[in-house]
């Protein structure tokens, strides 16, 4: 079991060892998978009291990344992110969650082209570190699916076999890697 104290603080993205990717199918019979290069998150964790937590994370639209240049460059477009009049896709939970001692459910308010909707993120706990430098790290892992079509990125081309070039259903995969803020007060 983890020290309640050692969970309760303020955290912030470690951009390096965390990933926000995804997936979706291409001609109905691939995925192409990529990752958001450019983001930055915090957190506030309370143990004791998990209503109390919170999370606030910002992308930047333009820094997706599918290892195509080609498509990555048609991806910031209009026909999907619009990064230019979007540069970014955002988070903030509104409610958070502990489902067990290995799991939470952080449910907020994500937001891709001006559209906002409610999504809920299951996660499991990775544990509590101390790294060689003396940070203190939490890790977390969780996924979601969304339908693309909700926030607006409705580009898409009618298959000769049937079917359609990219799917309506985008998959997310979250890996967090947070370092705690030390205290000033403290």
């Amino acid at each position: 079991m983890v020290d309640a104290a050692a969970l309760t603080g303020n955290w912030t993205l470690d951009p390096v060892h965390t990933r926000l990717g995804f997936s979706a199918r291409h001609a109905m019979v691939t995925k192409v998978r990529g990752n958001f290069d450019t983001f930055e998150g915090t957190a506030y964790t309370d143990a004791d009291n998990p209503g109390a937590s919170h999370v606030e994370v910002t992308i930047q639209a333009d820094s997706i990344n599918t290892n195509n240049e080609a498509r990555d460059q048609h991806l910031r477009t209009n026909d999907f992110l619009d990064a230019k009049t979007y540069p970014t896709i955002s988070f903030k939970s509104t409610k958070v969650e502990k489902l067990d001692d290995e799991h939470v459910r952080i449910t907020g308010d994500l937001t891709i082209k001006a559209t906002t909707k409610q999504v809920s993120i299951d996660f499991e706990f990775g544990g509590v570190a101390q790294d060689p430098f003396g940070n203190t790290r939490m890790g977390f892992e969780g996924s979601l699916s969304i339908n693309r079509q909700d926030y607006g990125v409705a580009f898409n081309a009618a298959l000769e076999t049937g079917g359609v070039l990219v799917s309506d259903k985008v998959d997310i995969d979250i890996e967090v890697s947070a370092v705690k803020l030390v205290d000033a007060n403290a």
